[in-house]
């Protein structure tokens, strides 16, 4: 993994010495000596992290970070604080102005590389999800970013895994005013009940006393349901080894013993902010995906989606030797339900038409909106005989029972007609199958309506 690292500091030898030691990591390293200019380039996008000297003569590191975290373009840049400040209250000061790290010169090189990396893992799999979400203000889905940037990371749930009762009791009391706080003190438990209890937070301690406090990290990196819970580590001043080691299977964040409160709070609070960005970016993806294949207003899957899932569907059926069936459904004179009821009456009875279709299929059955007032449905492992048992119970459902309009204080009676076209051989496509169900349809409709014709190919 490479990584374009912006090193922010005013002291020309500062700026060489962190180039030389991340360049010998192979991390590709740009500098830029003021506030001013640290704001440019990340607004330019030419940085996955920064780090960033506090003590400059422009703006300070406090007031750049600010910025940084205010600014939806570069909110989700991660940023860690590199400076000769080693009190808590400049620590605090650091994560409460956005900052996700605090590192205190002369820091190590074991220190800064697995910082920067696990920060950077974390930077590029946001930037995909941000990617997948671009297109989301598009279609009218509010940005993640809008959000985040006020976010503040309080009342969090958060898990405490720790067998000391002295250590979890101070930890909880803590937390507990902005948190809602839970204690697993048997670390044997912890992956069960991290798994199951809709956590954002799990604080874990790596000094457990009959337990490798990373390895039950690392089985929760590896399980889908915990892959994205953000993990923080209580370690001890001495083992740094292990820390570096949890910090590269996927701890996002650490605190060393004795714990100051304060830092504890704003830690929790970072993390908790990111997850629910994180969160709230995967939450526009799907919503993407769902409004790119979805009819807005029946529900069903679109046209779009038919027509590639019908290409698949078709390609299996021939190479396994299985049935297939189409049906394609057209509302009987809907034109006139438009123009009598009106539009919106229209879509009462295409929101309830869509309600009845999917009660009469079955749940590996492919209804869809393709346009209008046609629909279709395909029929996976069905032949023409049971295709059109369904179709004649779907259009009785749907003659026998009238339909409600204008929020239910009127109902009018709706019929339907259908086309049905079944696979005959192995040369039969998505466009020929559904191009005979249409035909069929036609003949439908030609002899009256409120029918099902077979395709007799």
């Amino acid at each position: 993994m490479t990584a374009r690292v912006l090193v922010v500091d005013d002291v020309p030898a500062n700026l060489k010495l962190l180039e030389a030691r991340l360049s010998a990591e192979y991390f590709d390293v740009i500098t830029a000596h003021s506030g001013a200019e640290a704001l440019a380039a990340c607004e330019r996008a030419e940085c996955d992290i920064v780090l960033l000297d506090v003590m400059m003569p422009d703006m300070d590191g406090f007031e750049v970070c600010r910025r940084l975290k205010s600014n939806p373009a570069t909110h989700h840049i991660p940023v860690v604080i590199v400076t000769a400040l080693d009190q808590p209250s400049d620590r605090v000061a650091g994560l409460q102005a956005g900052a996700d790290d605090f590192l205190t010169k002369p820091v190590s090189d074991i220190a800064l590389i697995a910082r920067v990396r696990s920060l950077t893992r974390l930077k590029m799999m946001t930037d995909e999800l941000r990617m997948r979400a671009a297109t989301s203000r598009e279609i009218g889905i509010e940005s993640a970013e809008r959000e985040a940037i006020l976010e503040q990371g309080e009342g969090g749930r958060i898990l405490i895994v720790d067998d000391r009762p002295a250590s979890y009791e101070r930890l909880s009391a803590r937390l507990a005013s902005d948190h809602l706080v839970e204690i697993e003190s048997d670390p044997s438990s912890a992956l069960f009940r991290s798994a199951e209890g809709n956590y954002e937070l799990l604080i874990v301690s790596l000094s457990l006393e009959n337990f490798d406090g990373l390895r039950l990290c690392s089985q929760l990196r590896s399980l889908e349901r915990t892959r994205n819970l953000p993990i923080l580590a209580l370690c001890e001043p001495d083992d740094t080894a292990r820390l570096m080691r949890g910090l590269e299977i996927g701890v996002n964040d650490y605190l060393l013993r004795p714990i100051d409160g304060n830092e504890l709070q704003a830690r929790v609070r970072t993390q908790i902010r990111r997850k629910r960005y994180t969160e709230r970016l995967r939450d526009n993806v799907q919503m993407s995906i769902e409004a790119a294949i979805t009819d807005a207003l029946t529900g069903l899957h679109n046209r779009r989606y038919m027509e590639s899932h019908l290409g698949k569907l078709v390609e299996t059926a021939v190479l396994r030797g299985k049935h297939l069936a189409v049906l394609v459904m057209d509302i009987d004179y809907f034109k006139s339900i438009n123009d009598t009821y009106g539009h919106d009456c229209g879509d009462d009875v295409l929101r309830e038409f869509a309600i009845r279709v999917r009660k009469s299929i079955r749940g590996i059955d492919l209804a869809c909106r393709i346009g209008g007032e046609e629909f279709v449905v395909v029929m996976p492992d069905t032949d023409m005989a049971v295709a059109a048992t369904v179709a004649e119970r779907l259009r009785r459902k749907i003659a026998s029972e009238p339909f409600p309009i204008e929020q239910g204080r009127r109902a009018i009676d709706v019929t339907i007609s259908i086309g049905i076209a079944a696979m005959e051989t192995a040369q039969d496509t998505a466009a020929k199958l559904l191009k005979r169900a249409d035909q069929a349809l036609y003949r439908a409709k030609r002899d009256g309506r409120n029918r099902v014709v077979a395709d007799a190919a």
